[in-house]
């Protein structure tokens, strides 16, 4: 079956909407918003409506395209501006995941060309069309490059949500999931359960149910003890920013169970694009982590599990070194033992 998860969809033409699944409901729920205003998308991706790196930057496109198309009044240079504020607050939407910047990067680009405001907003959206396209071409490279490590009959472990729910529909660590079950391949995916968010239970149980991959969900806490017993053949997860050196930044829990694999000598995979390396960045130590609010921890499904005053510590992401990863798996292959050197190598094909 092709697993692709359509949550985000531009309908009509200049005048359309974005239409986006809200992550917020599921499972329980499949609500669809047809967002028409830059702020509604804003809004989307701050309270994770929309999430998953390579989503929020597509997001954010066509965001972009509906902050401006009534900005081309007064001429190109006033249409340019209006780009740039636009650009400006999307970007202040979520501060580690880097395929938001360099989505409204490309976007600003196409805003730089000669033409008139109608011809620039119809540049925007082709743009924010190709984001998408591209993406979606991307996922299905990183799952060709992902399957053949899969272990035949064995246990694939992964946290939070790295599927079609965090793209434009094919996955990062999930892509390299469905390849390997397209091929025929035999084995169990273990999804952690991602607290505080429940990402992991929520969408990524979902998202295997609904693609007939056979599945078992477990608390964060169990994964150490699930290696223990020899369960676990590999770690597969996605990332929202990448160092120049290879140190990655992914949902909170992440590093813990790289630590977890070492010791019990399992390979830790991640999965991603292109578009989330950032090689500005020398290192993990330079990434900026976002920091959520506390009722998120002292709440479970809305409900209170803690008293109301307590404090909190509620990091959205953690950093693994790359010296825990075995292989980032990417749309231009495989890199085993990352660093800076290999990761430019790769990246310049």
């Amino acid at each position: 079956m092709n697993p692709r998860i359509r949550h985000l969809e531009w309908i009509g033409g200049r005048s359309g909407s974005l239409r986006i699944l809200d992550q917020r409901a599921l499972p329980a729920r499949e609500i669809r918003n047809d967002r028409t205003t830059l702020e509604e998308v804003f809004e989307d991706i701050r309270t994770l409506a929309v999430r998953g790196a390579p989503a929020i930057g597509v997001a954010a496109a066509f965001g972009l395209v509906l902050g401006v198309r009534d900005a081309g009044a007064h001429g190109p240079e006033a249409f340019r501006r209006h780009v740039a504020r636009a650009a400006d607050r999307l970007r202040a939407s979520r501060p580690t995941a880097v395929n938001l910047f360099w989505a409204l990067d490309r976007m600003q680009a196409v805003a730089e060309r000669e033409g008139t405001p109608s011809e620039l907003l119809a540049g925007l959206l082709d743009e924010a069309r190709a984001i998408q396209q591209e993406d979606l071409e991307t996922g299905k490279r990183i799952g060709e490059a992902g399957a053949p490590l899969v272990p035949e009959g064995g246990g694939v472990l992964t946290h939070c949500n790295a599927g079609g729910l965090a793209t434009s529909g094919l996955g990062t660590a999930l892509a390299v999931v469905y390849e390997a079950h397209r091929r025929g391949k035999r084995f169990t995916v273990y999804a952690d359960e991602t607290r505080p968010l429940l990402q992991g239970a929520r969408l990524t149980a979902w998202e295997l149910g609904k693609a007939g991959i056979d599945h078992v969900l477990l608390c964060d806490g169990a994964a150490g003890s699930l290696m223990q017993a020899g369960r676990v053949g590999m770690v597969v997860v996605g990332a929202d920013r990448i160092a120049a050196g290879g140190d990655v930044a992914n949902k909170v829990g992440t590093y813990p169970l790289a630590v977890l694999a070492r010791e019990h000598g399992v390979p830790f995979y991640v999965a991603a694009p292109s578009s989330t390396f950032d090689l500005t960045l020398a290192s993990g130590a330079d990434i900026p982590i976002e920091q959520r609010g506390p009722e998120e921890v002292r709440c479970l499904a809305g409900v209170p599990c803690a008293p109301e005053d307590t404090p909190v510590y509620n990091p959205a992401f953690d950093v693994t070194p790359a010296g825990l990863v075995t292989a980032l798996i990417t749309d231009k292959g495989v890199i085993e033992q990352p660093d800076e050197e290999k990761i430019r190598r790769a990246l310049a094909k």
